[in-house]
C-alpha cells in the first residue's frame, strides 16, 4: 500500500491513582498515536516511550522528533510498503524503538484493515482469551499494598506482580504471600534496582515460591544477570535487557534468564517481538507479555500478540479501568480473570473521536 499521509496525534490521559516504580511516580500519560492513510484505509498505532529517560533511553519529546523529522519522511518517501518492509525503510535511523514500533503497528493495521483480518489472526494467535496478571506499583505502607493486591484478587486476576526495590521486598512480599496463601501466582519486578551485590538479599526472595523475579540488574548486564541466576532458586525473567531477537538469543545462550517478558514497544515492533516469541518457543522458553501503561489501542495489538501459542504465563494486560476512568477506545474489562483478544480487522481497537476531542488531543499531519 502507499501511504499518503501520517498524522501525530497527542494528548494527556490521566490515571485513576499514581503508579509508583523503582523509577518514580507516574499520574498518567503523555500519549503519542500513530495514524496513517492510504488507499482508503486507516491504521493506528500507539508509541510507549515514557515521559522520561527512565525506562529506556527514549522519551516523549524526543521520540515525536524522531517521527517528525526522521522516520515519517522515510516512510512517506518510501512508496508502496508492506508491513514487513517497515523496519528495513527506518533501519538507517538509529534507536527509537518505540517509535518504529508505533509506525510498524499502524502500517500493520491499515494494511490488515485492507486485508479484512484480525491482527491476532495474522500474526498466528490461537487463542480467544487470555488470563491477566495486574501489576502492583509501590506504596508508603505494606498494609496498603495487601489491600490493594486484595482488590485485585477479587476482582478476577490471576496473577499479581509486585514492583520491588531495595527497602521494600522482602518483607513486602512475605506479607502479600502470608496474605494471599500459596495457590496464587505471586512475581516480583526490581526495573533494574539492584546490583549482583545483593545477590543474598534476593536469595531471601526464593522461599515465597514466586512464578519469576523480573530484570533484578542493570539493562546491560546480561554476564551479571547469568551469575545471579547461578544463586537463585527463583527464576530470572528479563524485560529491559531484551531489546532484539539478537540480544535475546544471547541471553539464552548466556544462562542469564529462563523468561523472557517481550513488549513489542521495546523490541521495535509486533514482527520482532514474534521473533523472539518464535526463538523462545522453539528453546522451550516460556514468554509473557508485558505491558507499558498502554492506551486501548496498544492495549489491543499486545492482546493480539499474547494469543500466540508460546504465551504461557500471564500477561501485564490489565482491564481499561486498572489505569483510566476513561480509555480512548472502547474499554477492556476482565471477565472471569481474562480479557478477549480483539476479532475485527486489523488491530481491533480505534480512538473514539470524541473522546479525542474531550481530551484536548493535538493532531500533526505530515505529508510527501
Amino acid at each position: 500500500m502507499r501511504i499518503e499521509a501520517v498524522e501525530l496525534v497527542r494528548l494527556q490521559l490521566p490515571f485513576v491513582s499514581p503508579f509508583r516504580t523503582s523509577f518514580g511516580v507516574q499520574t498518567g500519560r503523555d500519549v503519542v498515536l500513530v495514524r496513517v492513510v492510504g488507499d482508503g484505509v486507516e491504521g493506528w498505532g500507539e508509541n510507549v516511550a515514557g515521559e522520561e529517560p527512565l525506562y529506556s533511553a527514549e522519551f516523549v519529546e524526543a521520540s515525536v522528533l524522531a517521527l517528525r523529522h526522521h522516520l515519517v519522511p522515510r516512510l512517506l518517501a518510501a512508496g508502496d510498503i508492506t508491513p514487513f518492509d517497515v523496519a528495513r525503510v527506518l533501519a538507517p535511523v538509529r534507536g527509537w524503538e518505540m517509535a518504529k514500533a508505533a509506525v510498524e503497528a499502524a502500517v500493520l493495521d491499515a494494511e490488515l484493515q485492507r486485508q479484512q483480518v484480525s491482527l491476532a489472526q495474522w500474526l498466528g494467535g490461537t487463542q480467544r482469551r487470555i488470563p491477566v496478571g495486574v501489576s502492583v506499583g509501590l506504596h508508603d505502607h505494606i498494609d496498603q499494598t495487601v489491600t490493594a493486591v486484595n482488590r485485585y484478587l477479587e476482582q478476577g486476576y490471576v496473577r499479581i506482580k509486585l514492583k520491588i526495590e531495595p527497602g521494600c521486598d522482602v518483607d513486602l512480599v512475605r506479607a502479600v504471600r502470608r496474605a494471599i496463601g500459596p495457590d496464587v501466582m505471586l512475581q516480583v519486578d526490581a526495573n533494574a534496582a539492584y546490583t549482583l551485590a545483593d545477590a543474598r538479599h534476593l536469595a531471601r526472595l526464593d522461599e515465597f515460591d514466586l512464578l519469576l523475579i523480573e530484570q533484578p540488574l542493570a539493562e546491560h548486564d546480561l554476564r551479571q544477570h547469568a551469575q545471579l541466576a547461578r544463586m537463585l532458586r527463583t527464576p530470572v525473567c528479563l524485560d529491559e535487557s531484551i531489546t532484539s531477537v539478537q540480544v535475546a538469543a544471547d541471553a539464552l545462550a548466556l544462562g542469564a534468564c529462563s523468561v523472557i517478558n517481550i513488549k513489542p514497544g521495546r523490541v521495535g515492533g509486533l514482527l520482532e517481538a514474534r521473533r523472539i516469541h518464535d526463538l523462545c518457543q522453539a528453546n522451550g522458553v516460556p514468554v509473557w507479555c508485558g505491558g507499558m501503561l498502554e492506551t486501548g489501542v496498544g492495549r489491543a495489538a499486545n492482546l493480539a500478540l499474547a494469543s500466540l501459542p508460546g504465551f504461557t504465563l500471564p500477561p501485564d494486560l490489565s482491564a481499561s479501568s486498572r489505569y483510566f476512568a476513561h480509555d480512548i477506545t472502547r474499554p477492556f474489562e476482565l471477565v472471569d480473570g481474562c480479557l478477549e483478544v480483539p476479532t475485527g480487522h486489523g488491530v481491533g481497537a480505534v480512538p473514539d473521536p470524541q473522546m479525542l476531542r474531550d481530551l484536548d488531543a493535538t493532531v500533526e499531519r505530515l505529508r510527501i
